[in-house]
């Protein structure tokens, strides 16, 4: 049941493309409401079952990927969450960790198995069908890669981890130190977890929050759009596939089927014309719920030409993947391709991509990485795609990310020329902000992550957060004083 103000939005039949909801995706920030009941309606079994998922999942992501503590995952993963979901934490069962065994369960009714999310490696934790019971873990998916990321470790920056004398940039390390403290102090709002600023490729300045290390992922939630673009970059390079050509989506394929005119550039775009419900950013049912992306971001009807309306929505980044899934026609490769591809070339070695139960990865937001992995795709886009000597994206790829999509977000389209975010291809653009030059883009995550990209300066900022509704770092500001410091 959906209740109080969002009822009056929809029934006014507004579009998600307002200024105001604009405003919130670009900024990452958290929605306000959800598809649970509110006011004095008692959460119906439904509502449990979901934030039960939501427990199991954040506290399977954060105990094998992250490493926390369960003291830590209760302040940074389990408070400050969606608005209706925090007051019923209480109302399910205690996260049981199996260490052993990597999973975490979640009870929610006494007639039903508990809501259970399973660790592998390298594929991070999968929430199992609601209803499943651990024994039907053993059918998730598993990739076997040979790798080994205690060997980075030892192996010069950027693709490794053993960072030269920063002697040599200690005067622009102090020129930083002030700004950075600050992000960490509040000042510009938000939580901060991790600093890093590259220059020329060198890290210049880095910094975590108590508890977290170069080594601490935390959930990209958005970012992940970034890094799913990269893979289907790959993908084109290695004519896999092809952007202006029609997805050819199996659930699709009857005749008659409007949506099979869909491009993959399209989904990228986020100009799909698929219907998205409020919010586009909020798909619990395949986050939390146990759903399937083959299920749930597929069936969505057509109710705008593609290419003409632009429509932010965790579903076309999921379909875009799917796409490359069936171009693939071959499980086990699209599994490795990411890894093998991409991440592990250029030493991301401490990512975790995770995927729905049937094989689906859910690269709109569930992905575990560091500061720094997220520092070396950034370094990737200012190399124009090339890492030592080898070619990983198109060397057009950043030139292809960062052109305008057809269509734009109202705020930006409303007033070209005023500070704000206009859309890529899973990329944000930042444009007309002071201080800030023009050909700055992003990945931006919700709860307060940013990968800032400035090829006219070789720089790339990463910041990570625990942000929460009125508290969101402010990325502009940081950025601008950054480049300030800099210029000194």
């Amino acid at each position: 049941m959906i209740k109080g103000d969002l009822m009056s939005i929809l029934a006014k039949g507004l579009h998600i493309k307002s200024t105001y909801f604009w405003s919130l995706v670009a900024g990452a920030y958290l929605l306000p409401f959800t598809a649970i009941a509110q006011d004095n309606n008692p959460p119906s079994r439904q509502d449990l079952s979901l934030v039960a998922g939501y427990k199991a999942m954040f506290t399977c992501s954060a105990t094998f990927n992250g490493g926390k503590a369960e003291s830590d995952i209760l302040v940074d993963e389990l408070k400050h969450i969606y608005a209706a979901y925090e007051p019923l934490l209480d109302d399910v069962g205690e996260a049981e960790i199996d260490r052993k065994k990597k999973f975490v369960s979640v009870s929610f009714s006494p007639d039903m198995p508990p809501r259970i999310s399973a660790w592998r490696e390298h594929l991070g934790c999968t929430a199992l069908p609601q209803g499943a019971n651990e024994k039907a873990i053993k059918y998730l998916p598993r990739v076997s890669l040979n790798s080994d990321a205690a060997k980075v470790r030892h192996k010069p920056w950027p693709t490794g981890d053993v960072v030269p004398d920063r002697e040599a940039f200690s005067d622009q390390a102090a020129s930083l130190a002030p700004v950075v403290k600050a992000a960490f102090d509040g000042d510009y709002k938000g939580r901060t977890s991790a600093v890093i600023v590259l220059k020329d490729g060198d890290i210049i300045s880095e910094r975590y929050k108590s508890g977290h290390t170069k080594y601490t992922p935390q959930r990209t939630w958005s970012v992940a759009k970034s890094i799913a673009v990269s893979v289907i970059g790959v993908a084109v390079k290695d004519d896999v596939i092809e952007l202006d050509e029609e997805t050819g989506l199996a659930a699709w394929s009857q005749k008659g089927d409007p949506r099979q005119t869909i491009t993959l550039e399209n989904l990228l775009h986020m100009n799909s014309g698929l219907h998205t419900p409020i919010a586009g950013n909020r798909t619990d049912q395949i986050y939390l719920g146990g759903g399937l992306v083959n299920h749930h971001a597929i069936r969505n009807p057509l109710e705008a030409p593609p290419g003409g309306r632009w429509n932010y929505s965790n579903n076309d980044t999921m379909l875009a993947m799917r796409t490359l899934r069936e171009q693939m026609s071959h499980d086990e490769r699209y599994w490795e391709y990411p890894f093998k591809k991409l991440l592990h070339k250029i030493g991301m070695y401490h990512t975790f991509l995770e995927m729905d139960w049937s094989g689906d990865y859910v690269m709109s937001s569930q992905v575990w990485t560091t500061a720094r992995d997220l520092a070396r795709l950034g370094q990737l886009y200012l190399n124009n795609g090339e890492w030592d000597g080898e070619q990983v994206l198109p060397e057009d790829w950043p030139d292809y990310v960062t052109m305008l999509a057809s269509d734009q977000p109202d705020g930006y389209e409303n007033n070209p020329e005023a500070p704000g975010r206009a859309y890529g291809a899973q990329f944000w653009l930042y444009k007309n902000y002071e201080g800030v030059p023009n050909d700055t883009y992003a990945a931006l995550g919700n709860r307060g992550q940013f990968v800032i990209i400035i090829p006219s300066r070789n720089i790339v900022i990463v910041r990570r957060g625990y942000d929460y509704r009125e508290n969101y770092f402010d990325g502009p500001k940081f950025t601008k004083d950054v480049l300030a410091a800099l210029s000194r």
